[in-house]
């Protein structure tokens, strides 16, 4: 009995921690759906890493940029969050309301102008016709161009899920996104190696995923498929179309 009750201890404890990051989901997807601002930081924060795999940035410079695109994104869920929570007590105008909104707003202002200056300390020398011989080094960095391509191919599915009312967002929703990293992964494991048995092998274990998700019934055929060419096609046009 001591053992069954440890065990449904372990499952519940398993089960808030799934709650709890498909809330945590769910609201990075409200705030993504319901505030322009938002919507424009994604698309900045986008072509910031796009961009940052045409130079030949150190590892300090690349915990600057992914510190920078997290305190921007940060500072406007807490901002939503504030107003949500002033709306929810008061309808009426109140200084005090007004006050605890335009800090908020405040927060996100700095947090955006921290993000220009990082950006120009970082690209500006780079962008200058002289250096642009750093496109030809890129070829190389295939780490890089794996992690940016994962950030890419998680960040297009967060948006896509953003059209999707069926399911959670974490379960569920128009793209798989087990299956778009399972196959953006393969597909950099092809071009890495170079080896037909090993890209094999990735390719059945990325199926083997998408597999997984429809025998769980948390995804459909077409939503596994729309992950898969997802995950592929981040990978194809990073390595082959731009770098190869």
């Amino acid at each position: 009995m001591r053992i069954l009750g440890d065990k449904n201890k372990r499952q519940t404890k398993e089960t808030s921690l799934i709650k709890s990051f498909n809330y945590a989901i769910d609201g990075i997807i409200y705030t993504l759906k319901s505030q322009r601002n938002m919507k424009l930081h994604y698309f900045v924060a986008l072509g910031v890493l796009f961009l940052s795999l045409f130079m030949n940035l150190s590892r300090i410079e690349l915990i600057a940029i992914f510190f920078t695109i997290s305190l921007v994104v940060i500072a406007e869920l807490f901002n939503t969050a504030i107003e949500k929570t002033v709306d929810l007590i008061t309808t009426e105008y109140s200084p005090l309301a007004k006050i605890a909104k335009d800090v908020s707003a405040g927060a996100v202002l700095i947090s955006a102008i921290n993000s220009i200056l990082v950006a120009y300390l970082i690209f500006f020398d780079r962008l200058n016709p002289a250096t642009m011989h750093i496109l030809m080094k890129i070829r190389n960095q295939d780490i890089h161009i794996v992690i940016i391509g994962i950030i890419v191919t998680l960040t297009l599915v967060i948006g896509g899920k953003t059209f999707s009312t069926k399911g959670s967002h974490v379960q569920g929703g128009i793209i798989s996104g087990h299956s778009a990293l399972s196959f953006a992964l393969a597909t950099s494991i092809t071009f890495i190696s170079e080896n037909p048995l090993i890209s094999t092998l990735a390719f059945f274990i990325a199926l083997l995923v998408a597999q997984s998700r429809i025998e769980g019934r948390i995804h459909t055929k077409r939503e596994v498929f729309y992950g898969g060419i997802l995950g592929i096609l981040v990978m194809i046009l990073l390595f082959r179309v731009f770098f190869r």
